[in-house]
């Protein structure tokens, strides 16, 4: 039994009309689902994804009017995002620097091209070159050329200040399989553990940078909330059993409509979900107009008039 890969990463933004601008228009991606958080329907929960919203594609945010967040440890630190070739990456880093977006150069990172970048509000974010390794769904109504589109998440980055409670979940728990380290490119004393997943690559990664004389952060805008865990539908069950078979404290089974969850966090604090492939963002969606409207889970209907009244426009 094993994760196959990253599902989605879910971060925190204060701006949310800037942060739908931003993604769909300078990042080229696509809103594939406009819904609120299911724990707080005051805030929107914006997806953005590949054409279709494949898993392990989805960069979620929650849009909460928070203070900007503390960078420190015991949290995640950096999204990776796949896109294919030098070509490509040299293409975004002229169209970003055009567009004043704060970018760096592209530089060779544990074997990989990568640019790194931050969103309007200091979400830190990479496109990485992943080879053109696996499926891609290019969207069609893009600002983006097909050939240069983001085709998904990549690796994720942790800040943890000891690597070993977090080492013995993801392998005894989680059955990762520790595969290489680099040096933290801020500071070559931070050596980063690389954790692979499934049959491995660039949408099949985790890795863990060793910061321990950081402060703890704080999370707010700019941050990560949680990252999510690719899993098959099938599998669901078992890896529910399997985390309370090893005691690990978490949600129990949670019914998010477009996938099933089960949340819990690792011994830093980080918070880790596995989620379900299925049944996918087009259950209750045409595949063809994809987050042009506030869709709800069924269970929050009856409440529609009240939540979308409550809700600023973003387009």
């Amino acid at each position: 039994m094993e994760l196959t890969g990253i599902h989605h990463l879910t971060a925190v933004s204060a701006r949310i009309r800037e942060n739908h601008l931003f993604y769909t228009r300078t990042l080229g991606m696509r809103l594939v689902k406009r819904s609120v958080n299911q724990d707080d329907v005051s805030a929107y929960h914006l997806f953005y994804a590949d054409a279709v919203g494949s898993p392990g594609s989805d960069l979620t945010f929650f849009d909460w009017p928070v203070q900007p967040e503390r960078r420190g440890t015991r949290s995640i630190i950096r999204t990776c995002l796949r896109v294919n070739g030098a070509e490509a990456l040299e293409w975004w880093a002229a169209r970003l620097r055009e567009a004043g977006v704060t970018v760096g150069s592209v530089v060779e990172r544990d074997g990989r091209l990568t640019l790194d970048l931050e969103d309007p509000e200091g979400q830190r974010l990479s496109l990485i070159d992943d080879g053109g390794e696996g499926e891609s769904h290019p969207w069609d109504r893009s600002t983006v050329p097909a050939a240069y589109q983001i085709r998904g998440l990549g690796p994720i980055i942790l800040s943890v200040p000891n690597l070993a409670p977090t080492d013995g979940v993801l392998q005894r728990a989680l059955n990762m399989r520790p595969v290489r380290q680099y040096a933290h490119p801020d500071n070559a004393a931070h050596t980063v553990h690389v954790y692979e997943m499934g049959a491995g690559g660039a949408h099949a990664e985790l890795h863990v940078a060793v910061q321990p004389d950081l402060p703890v952060a704080r999370q707010g805008a700019g941050a990560v909330h949680h990252v999510a865990f690719r899993i098959p539908d099938a599998d669901y069950d078992a890896w529910a059993a399997r985390l309370n078979e090893l005691g690990i404290a978490n949600s129990g089974e949670v019914d998010r409509f477009w996938f099933h969850s089960l949340y819990f966090r690792e011994p830093n604090g980080i918070l880790f979900e596995i989620a379900t492939d299925g049944p996918g963002f087009a259950v209750d969606e045409d595949a063809a107009t994809l987050g042009e409207k506030v869709v709800l889970p069924p269970f929050l209907e009856p409440r529609r008039a009240s939540i979308v009244a409550n809700l600023k426009p973003i387009d």
